[in-house]
């Protein structure tokens, strides 16, 4: 798996160097399944399938990367980000993941021995959508209801049910959700989303039910926090001491707001001790 991380971030960086167009959003997919991306077929397919149905992406390039052919995908997020913070409970705006960072996260999740996933913040729901086609139970929680209904759409299109949620996950009542070994994946680094993860995470431990089995997927931050001497966990340390979560994993892989940096953005699986 390691491997396969360390290609997603490799083809980012040969994308970055490679790319001659002005896309304020772009995505990149290889068009089949390699020595270097080694995704089922079918996965693979879905995940073209999404991105072609995907109203943020207008325009698709043919292009050669990391020896590989691969369609670059290109779009705009404007409108969509503008509504994701409209809401007064809103903690952070809606910036896509990377589509193969998805797949990764929830690769990750199943290797992990989780069998739910529940996609905190969601967007435009794929990581709960690469859940559901790695064949884990998905459940996706936005609170903008134009993601949402975009999610739907989606859902329809594809024909990949991954249930999403139009709710405030801060208050969404977890009780309803099956008992299992779940993950929950909560969307913001820690310098816009730490009050999202902090309201999350004290509202699922609220529920004795499902706390043995809850797991918490943070989007960590390699950036200095101010005032602070020491970065660990990439950010995430006082949230991580405050509720006795240990860290069970570390992924790095790249997201829409590093595209133009050298560095990756850090995944801390975390599980309560």
């Amino acid at each position: 798996m390691e491997t396969f991380f360390d290609n997603i971030c490799k083809l980012k960086h040969e994308f970055v160097k490679s790319y001659k167009g002005n896309s304020h959003t772009t995505e990149i997919l290889p068009n089949s399944p390699s020595n270097s991306f080694i995704v089922e077929k079918n996965h693979l397919v879905l995940l073209h399938k999404f991105l072609e149905n995907n109203p943020i992406y207008s325009n698709q390039i043919s292009e050669r990367l990391c020896d590989v052919n691969c369609t670059i995908f290109e779009g705009d997020l404007n409108n969509y980000w503008i509504d994701s913070i409209k809401h007064d409970t809103s903690y952070a705006p809606f910036y896509p993941t990377w589509m193969l960072s998805a797949y990764a996260l929830a690769r990750e999740a199943q290797n992990l021995g989780f069998e739910q996933i529940i996609d905190i913040g969601s967007g435009d729901g794929r990581i709960a959508y690469c859940g559901k086609i790695l064949g884990m139970d998905s459940i996706s929680i936005e609170l903008d209801e134009n993601l949402v209904a975009m999610q739907k759409e989606l859902s329809l299109k594809t024909g990949v049910l991954f249930n999403p949620n139009c709710s405030d996950a801060t208050i969404y009542d977890f009780q309803k959700i099956p008992s299992k070994a779940t993950v929950f994946v909560i969307g913001g680094v820690p310098e816009i989303g730490e009050m999202l993860a902090d309201s999350v995470i004290t509202n699922v431990l609220q529920n004795d039910a499902i706390l043995a089995n809850s797991a918490f997927a943070l989007t960590g931050s390699y950036a200095k926090r101010r005032f602070s001497k020491v970065q660990s966990n990439f950010g995430w340390d006082e949230l991580i001491k405050k509720f006795q979560l240990r860290v069970i994993s570390t992924i790095s892989l790249p997201t829409y707001w590093t595209m133009d940096q050298k560095f990756e953005t850090p995944y801390i699986f975390t599980k309560k001790e």
